[in-house]
């Protein structure tokens, strides 16, 4: 084969890499959406208004009186509780609120009232049911129960009309046109207070809610089949109706600042000036789904009332630095067990302080994504508390080698004994020798990849002699294991794990279009490099270079990502079962593994093949904007691997990371594509915020999660401080910039 030529001497002579300089993001403070949620007790009634007045104060009107939030606060939610402020008006029988001049008025079967400008506000009506009302110029007043309307001021009845045409549903005030706008099921009237003079204005059907844009010329009209405009200056529509939106039942419509947002009956949303979308749904932003009003709130906050309580979306001006200081505390006070990076799980509805540390198959795996960021943050930063995670997370990743008696061979994970009952997959856990603790077995290559890349970065970079020799003495404990059995990991009971496996008799045996072939080459060259690069033993560039020339590995890693699919017809059930679908494992896999392929390549030759590898992979998984598949390529020092994609998955991520039950595939703004081996379901992908939280290894495709409610919280450790510290040694992320 000619290209076994390249395997026998090293080109570093005669080969000069072209050097690209490369894109850098620029961390600026953006704007981070989160939310702050307040649920009603049993005896709330349903909320019909919320407002915030000028003294920063919020109230709900429901059918059981007025509320307030209370003790409500990111990731702990408060309640909504009766309005006890004053109990002058406890017996007042309320039915609506509003504002006016910012200051909370009132509305009751005869009075339109207020505990503003020293309670002067007192103005009797003769609508018993009145349930609607807005203010205008000089404390003029439009009161509506629906059929009837009534104009009046603080001293009198000024205008009435008993019999509406239509069901009246709201009423506006326009100050610039100094016009009360009347919305009815089925028309949008004008009425002057001047000429005491009522226009129809439009006609339609089955109108909902409606609202100015935030320049004053067009209205935002919703109904339950999409929302439409009308030009206040002519009259008449704009265009079509719009459904191409993420659910089309509008409930209500409010502008604020530079987006129009609307309440639907199946969450919210809002309209960005870019003409795009950002979808609020799911308990991860909202008490509920079915949203009935929306108001501004405080500091740049936006309240969405729903039937079971009070959502405050806030936005806070944060860099992608402050994003990880965040994220560095979440991950310290809530996901830490035994050292290992964990998931906090059996919660009661996202309440934090119910669940326990859980155990998992990719202990190792998790802790060594984690360990790896750490590593690239000590490097940067230099910060005394980043070395002493990657040394707790080392103690951890080192006792997996040591708390089961096969040499060489690391556990799953470890935990005290006695619970394995109680533990996930029974099955796989031992007995240690150490009677105190016992031990998960059934390895598989997926944590032996992890495995190798964290104690590869930690023996290269950090400059810490313990450390260092620690790592090399685990990369070559495993190593050796794989060399000695023959490329297998071997278990207790002396038989290969089920993945554990690197053996030409294995890998070779899947036909050449299935991921495992070129996936398992690809990482055991990674990780016989590795060990070759720190232990500078022979035996393990020997075996790398007998798996290119004699076994076909290095064909098997470079062969093209668009020749991966299903395996054809006549092949064996296996080797069909491993490709009945793209497994985004295998990337997590791959990517990880990168790092040992690439920077600790035999030679310069080897490693600008590789470079071609890696960013053909990448080209298949651009469609995911996948931000650590993006910056793991930057690795090869291209100047091309979507550096502003991996910048929008770092800065979309929500810090919200608890697996709420979130809801996609109803939405009428995406695109659905065929059925398609790499489980792609629509043309573009969603932002991280808006779909399932997931680890790398899921499909960023994933639409729905409809289980386990607010059960779990998933650490940010590997999910998302990975790929940003990696992007921040590798000098694609800038520091924070103020």
């Amino acid at each position: 084969m000619k290209n076994t030529l390249i395997f026998l001497f090293t080109l570093k002579s005669c080969l000069v890499l072209a050097q690209t300089k490369q894109p850098v993001y620029q961390d600026k403070p953006f704007l981070q959406d989160y939310s702050i949620k307040y649920y009603t007790k049993d005896d709330g009634g349903m909320p019909q208004k919320v407002y915030l007045d000028r003294n920063s104060n919020i109230k709900i009107y429901s059918t059981a009186g007025l509320l307030v939030p209370h003790n409500g606060q990111f990731l702990y939610a408060g309640n909504l509780l009766p309005d006890k402020t004053y109990r002058t008006i406890q017996n007042k029988n309320i039915k609506a609120i509003g504002l006016y001049e910012n200051q909370f008025v009132l509305l009751n079967e005869k009075v339109l009232f207020s505990n503003a400008w020293a309670g002067s506000l007192f103005a009797k009506h003769d609508l018993p049911d009145a349930k609607l009302f807005v203010g205008g110029y000089n404390f003029g007043f439009l009161l509506s129960d629906g059929k009837a309307l009534q104009m009046i001021d603080k001293t009198k009845v000024l205008w009435k009309l008993d019999n509406f045409n239509d069901e009246i549903i709201d009423l506006k005030f326009q100050a610039t046109t100094n016009l009360f706008w009347i919305l009815g099921k089925k028309s949008i009237s004008t009425f002057s207070s001047e000429k005491k003079q009522m226009n129809v204005i439009f006609n339609g059907n089955d109108f909902t809610a409606f609202d100015f844009s935030t320049d004053n010329k067009n209205l935002y009209v919703g109904t339950n089949d999409g929302y439409f405009l009308v030009d206040i200056a002519t009259k008449k529509q704009i265009g079509i109706k719009q459904t191409k939106i993420p659910t089309t039942e509008i409930t209500a419509i409010k502008s604020i600042d530079n987006k129009v947002w609307f309440g639907t009956k199946n969450g919210a949303f809002a309209l960005r000036k870019d003409g795009k979308f950002d979808y609020y749904n799911g308990e991860r932003w909202l008490v509920s789904n079915k949203i009935i009003h929306i108001s501004e709130g405080p500091e740049k906050s936006v309240l969405i009332l729903s039937d079971k309580g009070l959502s405050q979306i806030c936005f806070k001006k944060m860099t992608l630095h402050d994003k990880a200081v965040f994220f560095e505390k979440q991950v310290r006070t809530r996901h830490i067990r035994n050292g290992f990076n964990a998931s906090l799980d059996n919660m009661e509805k996202g309440n934090l302080s119910t669940g326990y540390l859980a155990d998992s198959d990719n202990d190792g795996l998790w802790t060594s994504m984690y360990l790896g960021g750490e590593i690239f943050r000590y490097v940067v930063t230099n910060e005394a508390d980043a070395l002493q995670n990657c040394r707790e997370s080392l103690d951890a990743m080192e006792r997996l080698y040591s708390v089961n008696q096969i040499a060489g061979f690391p556990s799953r994970s470890f935990e005290r004994s006695g619970f394995i009952k109680q533990l996930a997959d029974p099955e796989r856990w031992q007995h240690s020798p150490d009677k105190e603790w016992d031990w998960k077995s059934t390895t598989s290559s997926d944590e032996a990849i992890g495995h190798i890349f964290a104690y590869g970065a930690m023996a290269e970079l950090i400059k810490n002699p313990d450390l260092k020799k620690r790592s090399i003495a685990l990369i070559d404990t495993l190593m050796g294991h794989i060399i000695k059995n023959d490329f297998y990991l071997i278990d207790y009971d002396g038989k290969p794990t089920a993945w554990g496996r690197w053996n030409p008799s294995y890998v070779n045996a899947f036909p050449t279009n299935v991921g495992d072939r070129k996936l398992n080459s690809s990482n055991i060259i990674a990780m016989l490099q590795t060990a070759y690069y720190f232990t500078k033993k022979s035996i393990y560039k020997e075996k790398a270079f007998e798996l290119m020339n004699k076994h076909g590995y290095y064909e098997n890693l470079m062969r093209p990502m668009k020749q991966i699919g299903y395996a054809p017809d006549d092949a064996d059930a296996h080797s069909k079962k491993m490709s009945d679908a793209w497994n985004h494992s295998d990337d997590e896999m791959y990517f990880v593994g990168y790092w040992g392929l690439y920077r600790y390549a035999f030679n310069d030759t080897l490693k600008a093949q590789y470079k071609k590898a890696i960013i053909d992979h990448w080209q298949s998984e651009r469609p995911e904007k996948e931000g650590l598949w993006n910056i793991f390529t930057a690795l090869t020092g291209t100047k091309d691997f979507d550096l502003n994609e991996a910048a929008w998955y770092l800065r979309e991520h929500p810090l919200d990371l608890i697996d709420w039950t979130i809801m996609n595939s109803h939405r009428k703004d995406i695109e659905d594509i065929p059925i398609n081996f790499r489980s792609q379901t629509i043309k573009n992908v969603l932002p991280p915020d808006e779909r399932p939280i997931q680890r790398h290894n899921a499909n960023m495709f994933n639409l729905d999660r409809i289980n386990n409610n607010g059960t779990s919280e998933q650490s940010a450790g590997d999910i998302w401080l990975l790929p940003y510290w990696l992007g921040r040694y590798l000098g694609v992320i800038s520091p924070p910039k103020k």
